[in-house]
């Protein structure tokens, strides 16, 4: 679950990271009375779960507090890159001397954490990255050690940062590592970290996701935290059925069982769809281990109620449920959906008992499915079905 910015102010704060004061307004006249409860100059922020705020007009600096009320007029109600502004955050007005940068994230790859920290902030951190990657300091967090009075000495030392700030910064992020911890988030970021013209060390902006798994036991508080009325439909109706759907920017839906096939099938249909009019992905949806007919209409239901969705390529690798059932489960889905399954699927299957599992399939004859016999075959099929349907 990835947390507005005032719910990471508010969450820094609980944990002793240095914030400055902020109150979140859902009308323009909230935001006059937030104004002027924080006093002096304040800075009208979008609260929306993308980046680009600023650029897009999202983030106002107000004089006053009628300024304020004016900006937060403009800013709600606001389409920043299809989020839709419902409230903003009226935030204290800072004194900034010098702008950093520092984060601390799940690396799963390496399967263990990783620290990001520089003494540049306040940019995008994606193009300091590629532009200067040099800037930016990667420090593994070893997990059964985590961050540590050295490893904070570390980090701030291989950023750069001037000796006099060493003690300061390397104190913020203990205090933020303490968020990345006691919270069970997998990322933590800051962007920007602040020197202030009074020499403190201030995060200013905040970017929190968190462990939906450990919030369900560990932290029963978090879903207060969880902004249901501003969920995707979709997201809400695969969290319901109980799959594991994250809704993407394309036009080829995807299921598959298992989170590496279903990445791996990602990958593969975003390559094949360059060659036909660069269809991407609609969608992450695994379906698990069990592809019975009930999971695979619920996968399916979703999916096809995707408006951007043109065709659904269904990946599936037959282990403990076997080709036939999945293919069982693929008819008896598609009987169930009736007149809402309309997009044609591509259906690869592999493994346990495959040759029953393409018989079954064969022997529906449904006229929305058609058989791939490898996975590129399949993902090039459906990305070409695709295009030719936008």
């Amino acid at each position: 679950m990835d947390l507005y910015e005032y719910q990471a102010r508010d969450m820094f704060e609980s944990h002793g990271v240095p914030v400055l004061a902020g109150i979140v307004a859902y009308t323009p006249e909230e935001a006059k009375a937030a104004a002027e409860k924080i006093g002096g100059v304040v800075v009208v922020k979008a609260q929306v779960k993308v980046g680009g705020r600023g650029k897009a007009g999202g983030v106002k600096v107000a004089k006053t507090a009628d300024e304020a009320f004016q900006y937060a007029t403009d800013i709600l109600g606001m389409d920043i890159k299809g989020h839709t502004v419902n409230k903003v955050m009226i935030a204290q007005g800072a004194d900034i001397a010098e702008e950093f940068y520092f984060s601390v994230l799940l690396d799963r790859a390496n399967r263990n954490y990783l620290a990001m920290c520089s003494v540049e902030g306040g940019m995008e951190i994606e193009e300091l990255a590629v532009e200067r990657p040099e800037a930016l300091a990667r420090i593994a967090v070893d997990p059964a050690v985590g961050i540590d009075q050295a490893k904070a000495d570390e980090i701030v030392a291989a950023a750069g940062f001037a000796p006099e700030l060493t003690e300061k910064v390397a104190a913020a992020i203990l205090k933020l590592w303490d968020v990345f911890t006691k919270e069970d988030a997998t990322l933590v970021e800051v962007n920007p970290l602040v020197l202030t013209g009074g020499g403190d060390i201030v995060a200013l902006d905040g970017k929190v996701t968190l462990d939906d798994s450990a919030s369900e036991i560990r932290h029963p508080g978090h879903e207060e935290l969880d902004d249901k009325a501003n969920t995707d439909p979709l997201e809400a109706k695969a969290a319901a059925a109980g799959l594991n759907y994250v809704k993407l920017d394309g036009e080829v839906g995807v299921i598959g069982n298992g989170a590496g096939l279903v990445m791996s099938t990602l990958d593969v249909v975003a390559y094949a769809g360059e060659n036909h009019g660069n269809v991407k992905p609609a969608n992450f949806l695994d379906i698990g281990g069990g592809a019975s007919a009930e999971v695979m209409a619920a996968g399916l239901d979703v999916i096809l109620n995707d408006p951007q969705v043109k065709s659904v390529f269904v990946n599936v690798f037959g282990g403990i449920t076997a080709c036939d059932a999945v293919a069982n489960g693929i008819v008896g889905a598609l009987n169930t959906l009736g007149d809402a399954a309309n997009k044609p699927l591509i259906v690869r299957l592999d493994g346990n008992n495959v040759e029953e599992g393409r018989r079954i399939l064969a022997a529906a004859n449904h006229p929305l499915v058609t058989l791939a016999a490898t996975m590129d075959e399949g993902a090039n099929k459906a990305a070409e079905l695709a295009n030719s349907a936008k």
